[in-house]
């Protein structure tokens, strides 16, 4: 019998979370995510020492604020990230707007056309990435620009369904509800383990795509943050799962049949609603899992593009 992850992969798109890039040719994803944690990991390897000198010493050469010149070596290091990936995948790299910009329509349209423009004069076209925003109003508006500009998003940090739905309404081309911060989050307030059926963060993935199918709506649905196989054994036949390298390997020793569990054919049917700004607003204040890992994840990604911009300055420093 072939492996779980063969199985896997002949109904869902699996993609790779990870800026690691021999996990990458090793298990042959579809796409690949990153984030600032992965590539602030990423640099932290040897694989990227002459990546990272090329970008400190082009650096150097920059005019302008010392803050701007560091931003800009920070976007080139992701963009170089993005780029080795985008050599081995056939289909997508996601990069990460800038956490900072969370809160920044304007803004984050702004940086996400300068991702595209950086791709595209490395020959890389904008059908090969996706631009990371995280789904906050602000964010989702961004996305609602970009996408009728002919750049497709990725929407992340998603805990939610108001979340999900105004994704949808703003006609973004992918969606990441994330499934193990769910899971940690309920672990954490209940004082209990959850079996895959029970999961919450399956639960909400489940929910989210019952009501896209059901509703005819074409953005995709991608299962993330998953902190055991059982959660993605539980989602297989979503559209798409990103999975982390150590993951990935568990499922391809594993042996057994897998069941698949989401498929357009059987899903709930649910109403379509209607989301503006101030029903949104509330739904994710009334959620207080949805509002606080949000919150968290910004944080958190804020932080590692904090730590990549410091170790930037300090290198800068250290060759002047």
């Amino acid at each position: 019998m072939t492996s779980k992850l063969e199985q896997l992969r002949a109904m869902t798109t699996v993609v790779a979370d990870t800026g690691d890039i021999e996990a990458v040719a090793r298990l042959k994803p579809v796409d690949c995510t990153t984030n600032p944690t992965i590539v602030l990991k990423a640099l932290g390897t040897p694989m990227f020492a002459d990546t990272v000198a090329e970008a400190l010493r082009w650096g150097q050469s920059q005019g302008g604020s010392r803050e701007g010149v560091i931003g800009a070596v920070a976007d080139r290091l992701a963009i170089s990230v993005g780029a080795a990936l985008a050599e081995l995948v056939p289909g997508r790299v996601s990069t990460e707007v800038d956490a900072d910009l969370s809160f920044d329509t304007a803004a984050s349209i702004e940086k996400a056309r300068a991702i595209i423009k950086a791709y595209e004069a490395r020959g890389i076209g904008r059908e090969h990435i996706l631009i990371k925003l995280a789904s906050t109003w602000e964010g989702i508006r961004a996305a609602e620009v970009l996408q009728k500009e002919g750049i497709d998003c990725n929407l992340t940090l998603l805990f939610n369904k108001a979340q999900a739905i105004a994704c949808a309404d703003a006609g973004a081309f992918l969606i990441s509800p994330f499934v193990g911060r769910i899971l940690d989050w309920h672990v954490k307030a209940a004082g209990k383990t959850f079996t895959a059926e029970e999961d919450p963060g399956v639960l909400s993935v489940r929910a989210i795509y019952d009501y896209y199918k059901s509703n005819g709506i074409k953005t995709i649905v991608m299962g993330a943050s998953f902190r055991n196989t059982g959660e993605i054994e539980a989602l297989a036949g979503c559209d798409r799962l990103t999975i982390s390298p150590q993951l990935l390997e568990e499922l391809e020793k594993a042996e057994g049949k897998l069941e698949r569990r989401l498929s357009p054919e059987t899903v709930t049917r649910v109403a379509p609603i209607k989301i503006d700004e101030k029903t949104f607003r509330w739904m994710l204040n009334e959620d207080a899992m949805a509002t606080e890992k949000l919150s968290e994840g910004i944080r958190a990604f804020a932080k590692d593009l904090g730590a990549l911009r410091a170790m930037i300055n300090k290198e800068m420093k250290a060759a002047a």
